[in-house]
């Protein structure tokens, strides 16, 4: 499987290889030539450069099971990202972007969320693989955002 960024147009940007096992077990790869090596905020982060905004990968800092013979959240968990004004030299965490998966087809597209990235500053409880609730999630406006589709097929 594949997955990818998309903008409004439904133009894509491939930033992952997906090897899925038959008991929903999944190893995830991302491709490197999408992204670039930034210092932003005293800390390293691997982002996409768009025109006006760049989409940065924050990975999830916690343990992650990386199966979805449940659901997909394991995978929503894989692909958090930040993203932030083209001539800002810093990062704001509240520019947080969670991509919500459903199911299409024989994978998956997910709709940008806006979130509060602090959240995942205090490890979880011991147990809870997923800090992230509804609550905080706001749904963002498809054409107020570049990537506001993450698809895996």
């Amino acid at each position: 499987m594949r997955a990818f960024l998309e903008d409004a147009t439904g133009a894509r940007i491939h930033v992952a290889d997906i090897i899925m096992q038959p008991d929903g077990q999944y190893e995830l790869s991302y491709v490197d030539a999408p992204f670039g090596d930034y210092f932003l905020s005293m800390r390293p982060f691997r982002c996409i450069a768009g025109n006006e905004k760049h989409w940065c990968h924050l990975p999830y800092p916690y343990e992650n099971r990386r199966n979805v013979a449940a659901d997909p959240t394991d995978l929503e968990y894989d692909f958090l990202f930040i993203w932030k004004d083209a001539t800002e030299y810093g990062i704001d965490t509240w520019n947080g972007v969670y991509y919500q998966l459903e199911p299409e087809g024989e994978g998956w597209r997910g709709a940008l969320n806006e979130i509060d990235m602090d959240i995942l500053a205090v490890p979880p409880e011991a147990g809870n693989f997923r800090p992230v609730q509804a609550k905080h999630l706001e749904p963002g406006d498809p054409q107020g955002h570049w990537l506001p589709w993450l698809v895996i097929e």
